[in-house]
């Protein structure tokens, strides 16, 4: 018989295999193979989980966000309405104490009106009495004077009634 290579590396090939079932080397990888499958295995269960947690965080931040837009708006309508009110309450103010003034200035237009008619009064009298102090001077006759005195009196009661009324 004739031994050839092909032979010779059937026979190296099998004790190969015997040398490899022998120290168990199919089951060592196997073991690394398994050990791998169950890291790779928890390492998608805990990316799968930390998925979850992204999107629970992210529906949270989501919910923020809206509230947040939310609020934002109702502070900008409240800061809106007290901006109203507040141009309204000092547009009232304004105009009551427009009014005020008004009704002051009419006050002292009144008084000084009033002022005026007494000034005028006082002044007419004492003109009255000059004149009839200036007729009694210049004058001789008693009855004429008297008659004088009597009449200027009476212009004087009508003039000021006029003035008056």
């Amino acid at each position: 018989m004739t031994i050839d290579a092909a032979f010779w590396v059937a026979i190296s090939f099998f004790i190969f295999l015997g040398i490899l079932i022998y120290f168990k080397i199919p089951q060592k990888v196997k073991n690394v193979l398994d050990e791998n499958i169950s890291n790779i295995k928890n390492q998608i269960n805990e990316a799968e989980k930390l998925k979850e947690e992204a999107k629970n965080i992210l529906s949270e931040h989501e919910k923020k966000i809206s509230n947040s837009k939310a609020e934002v708006k109702s502070m900008i309508n409240k800061a809106n309405e007290n901006a109203e009110k507040n141009i309204i309450k000092t547009n009232e103010e304004f105009h009551s104490l427009m009014e005020n003034r008004k009704k002051n200035a009419e006050e002292r237009i009144k008084q000084m009106k009033n002022q005026a008619l007494k000034d005028i009064k006082n002044t007419s009298v004492k003109i009255a009495m000059e004149s009839v102090k200036k007729l009694l001077k210049n004058s001789i006759d008693k009855n004429k004077l008297d008659k004088i005195y009597l009449s200027s009196i009476e212009e004087t009661k009508l003039a000021l009634k006029k003035k008056s009324s």
